[in-house]
């Protein structure tokens, strides 16, 4: 269980801020259930009620700094998708992103970077499908990685190429 005040990953809203832990005084909730009340980072107008024992959806603490070290130190060594069947490709983008670990997150953005580099040379444009999930991990990426570094998020790209370049 979380605590009041603790910041957390909460599926694909990403880092949150639980605000409360408490019952809900709504038609039709439980009135013996905890739910855990979060305030999104990036949605500033919006909350998030989800019970304490949500199992459909991954909840967990903030990817720590030194862990976070850890993974950008080893970003070259990170593999890219393998997807051998173009009609599976949205559904591995996914299922990465549906796993909120940081390290599937950059094996994601590897994958659609690399892929874009190639279709570049091809002298084709990167797909829709591509552009949608690369921003969403990138997103979701930077926002974590923001938030345990205590570095801007707009900061967050710079950080990690200086990161890559200097390991």
């Amino acid at each position: 269980m979380f605590n009041k005040g603790e910041y957390v990953i909460y599926g694909n809203v990403g880092v949150c801020e639980i605000m409360d832990i408490s019952t809900l005084d709504i038609h039709g909730a439980p009135k013996d259930k905890l739910y855990y009340i979060l305030k999104p980072l990036n949605q500033s107008k919006s909350t998030v009620f989800t019970p304490i024992d949500n199992k459909k959806v991954v909840i967990r603490k903030i990817i720590s700094k030194e862990d976070v070290e850890t993974l950008l130190s080893d970003i070259k060594n990170i593999k890219e998708l393998l997807v051998e069947d173009e009609r599976f490709r949205e559904k591995a983008y996914k299922e990465c992103i549906k796993s909120c670990q940081c390290r599937k997150l950059l094996s994601l953005i590897k994958t659609i970077y690399y892929r874009k580099e190639e279709r570049l040379h091809e002298g084709k444009k990167l797909s829709a499908t591509d552009e949608k999930y690369f921003k969403i991990a990138q997103d979701n990426l930077h926002a974590e990685l923001s938030m345990s570094l205590k570095v801007p998020i707009d900061q967050m790209e710079d950080y990690i190429l200086d990161k890559v370049q200097h390991s």
